[in-house]
């Protein structure tokens, strides 16, 4: 593993200080307690804020709205699937041996989690600058053109949109439980809405699916109060 580590970095061109954060964001919650949801968690904001960057600069005469559903289209599970594939993820995961015999080394949720969670350990490691530097080499060859925003909006860009037209905050997303074995796992998520006073419930197959599932939810009951 050290030796696969080792030309991982090489890969990501990126040499950790502390070699243990990028182990831990190689650790699905399968295989040890010690995972890599936080770094995940850190991973996901660092990313959409690069990947902003580069559209402001590529696309600059853009419409908010419609770099929002660019952005949508780069961050996707989709993308990271493929982005984590070109690193060599797959090869190098520690999954729980449930997780290992029902293919987890090949499902995409898993694949672009783990992305996340290793540009979250570049953060942690070294700062903002190396992992935004991270994030532009990953996407230096991903398609960015503003036809992209034509494509349907997903709930939570759909959701983002509508509360940033009526000048208010970002829904908060939360994991209310993780149901099911560790290798077929369901995440209930909450999406919040503090200036309305509303919660509502979604589930997904992971957390980001959970978290469209809300945000469909959330979408859903505003429109039927008339919002």
């Amino acid at each position: 593993m050290d030796g696969q580590l080792a030309a991982l970095q090489t890969r990501l061109q990126h040499q950790f200080a502390n070699a243990g954060l990028l182990s831990r964001a190689l650790t699905h919650r399968s295989f040890s307690s010690d995972h890599n949801e936080r770094l995940e968690f850190l991973g996901d904001s660092v990313l959409n804020l690069a990947v902003s960057s580069l559209l402001y600069a590529r696309l600059g005469t853009l419409a908010e709205g419609d770099l929002s559903r660019v952005r949508a289209n780069l961050v996707k599970q989709e993308t990271l699937h493929q982005l984590s594939v070109g690193l060599g993820l797959p090869d190098i995961l520690k999954l729980g041996e449930g997780e290992m015999r029902s293919g987890g080394t090949k499902r995409p949720s898993i694949l672009a989690d783990a992305l996340e969670a290793v540009i979250g350990a570049v953060y942690v490691d070294a700062g903002y600058g190396p992992a935004e530097a991270l994030v532009h080499r990953l996407y230096k060859d991903v398609e960015m053109n503003p036809g992209m925003a034509a494509a349907a909006k997903d709930p939570k860009t759909e959701l983002q949109e509508w509360l940033q037209g009526r000048k208010m905050k970002l829904p908060v997303y939360r994991v209310a439980a993780t149901l099911g074995a560790a290798h077929k796992q369901t995440f209930d998520v909450e999406c919040e809405i503090p200036e309305l006073n509303t919660v509502e419930r979604g589930i997904g197959a992971s957390r980001r699916a959970g978290e469209q599932a809300a945000a469909a939810a959330m979408l859903l009951s505003l429109r039927s109060k008339g919002k």
